[in-house]
């Protein structure tokens, strides 16, 4: 088989909102992007694991405050467009700020942004290897159902969410946080079916979840979930089947998603028999794949502290602001939350991004170079496409001109409409 070779000022590996970011990001500065993702859409978790709802666009503080514009921004804009987006909602059980997505429209926002950007976009491909130089990752390897290929850029992004190709290149890489603990694993679930005139409460799942468990259900590992109604249906999006699970591995995905499904519909039974409103309700969908909250991080050149992030710290590189509490979420166990100082937001360094020992290769979303408080809030979407637009945005300049100065990446992120 004759395999054939690629070149690109930038390669970005992985497709979620990082990965888009990195590549919008990039194109804007005039840099040939190539786009590669493994599934047939873009989106990440927000269009494979149905995790509807966008955190961290906004801090949590009242007013609301924006604190992700640039290419998230533009991913708003074109949502608005299609009639799927009017603005912030507070969720009135956590109080929190998200922004409530629909899946297939997420979908096609999506395509035409890195489309409107010139970027290439290479769907249906998976990263297999990497060529490196000393401290030059100069080319990758690719395959698709038409076997491998090869990709050579002059700079790359790993937006991968599992720290793929920073481990193809030999950077430093670890699994979770302390003694390698990671966060819990959900399979979402969507319900349809569901009453328009009920008022959707919290405890009312739990104390359906309690009944359900007395009844014998006793394979449901959660009672405190998220629960919240999806716009433009009456579908109800839950968060309940949690998992222990290890991203990094197919027996253990295997394992988790075949007793997620098995919660799922468990969880379809109890709140049919015990939540008011759900007795004509049914199952729409899960997942399809399991929300993986956590695997690899990077090694970067400076590792971003919890306490930074809780005392909402700055910086003079910065690139981009957190402005999403502390979320812990353990197997079983409702989510842990902690405010960022006056609910307001952190700043997060570019050194953060920079792969360490690897001079033209960068990270971005939920594997940049954070402890696991400081990951528990930077991990989210919406902070996501702060840190990837960063991250493509600094691998572009180095592909122009071979250096990269925080400054640089900064002023590039402010014309681009980067909030800083």
């Amino acid at each position: 088989m004759i395999q054939k070779t690629h070149s690109y000022d930038v390669v970005v590996v992985g497709g979620g909102s990082a990965g888009v970011a990195a590549a919008v990001g990039a194109a804007n500065v005039g840099a040939k992007t190539l786009l590669i993702e493994k599934n047939p859409y873009f989106g990440g978790a927000s269009t494979h694991s149905s995790v509807l709802t966008i955190c961290g666009l906004f801090a949590q503080q009242e007013p609301t405050t924006q604190v992700v514009g640039g290419v998230g921004q533009t991913f708003l804009n074109h949502l608005a467009r299609l009639g799927r987006y009017d603005g912030p909602f507070r969720n009135p059980g956590s109080g929190n700020v998200i922004v409530p997505l629909d899946g297939e429209t997420t979908k096609f926002a999506l395509d035409q942004l890195v489309l409107d950007a010139g970027v290439i976009p290479r769907l249906h491909t998976m990263v297999i290897g990497a060529d490196v130089d000393g401290r030059q990752l100069r080319a990758i390897e690719c395959f698709h159902h038409g076997g491998p290929f090869t990709v050579e850029g002059a700079a790359f992004v790993d937006a991968s969410g599992e720290a793929d190709l920073a481990t193809f290149a030999g950077a430093d890489v670890r699994y979770g946080g302390n003694e390698g603990r990671v966060q819990a694993g959900t399979l979402v679930m969507q319900f349809g079916g569901v009453a328009p005139d009920i008022s959707i409460h919290r405890h009312q799942f739990t104390a359906a979840v309690w009944q359900a468990k007395r009844a014998g259900m006793d394979y449901l590992t959660k009672d405190r979930g998220m629960v919240v109604r999806l716009a433009g249906s009456n579908h109800v999006l839950a968060l309940f089947a949690d998992e222990d699970v290890n991203g990094l591995d197919s027996e253990s995905l295997t394992q988790a998603e075949m007793s997620g499904r098995r919660q799922a519909w468990g969880y379809l039974e109890a709140f049919r028999q015990y939540v008011p409103g759900f007795k004509d309700a049914y199952l729409v969908q899960t997942g399809p794949a399991i929300g993986v909250r956590e695997t690899r991080h990077v090694s970067g050149e400076y590792r971003l502290a919890g306490e930074e992030a809780i005392h909402g710290a700055r910086f003079e590189d910065a690139i981009a602001r957190g402005g999403w509490p502390v979320e812990i979420h353990e197997p079983g166990e409702a989510a842990r939350y902690q405010q960022i100082k006056d609910k307001s937001y952190y700043e997060i360094p570019l050194r953060t991004l920079k792969v360490d020992r690897i001079d033209n290769l960068w990270c971005a979303g939920r594997i940049i170079d954070c402890d696991p408080i400081a990951f528990a809030s930077a991990r989210v979407m919406g902070t996501a496409f702060a840190t990837g637009h960063a991250a493509g945005v600094a691998a572009a300049l180095h592909a122009s001109v071979g250096r990269v100065a925080a400054a640089d990446v900064r002023r590039e992120l402010i014309r681009q409409g980067a909030i800083l």
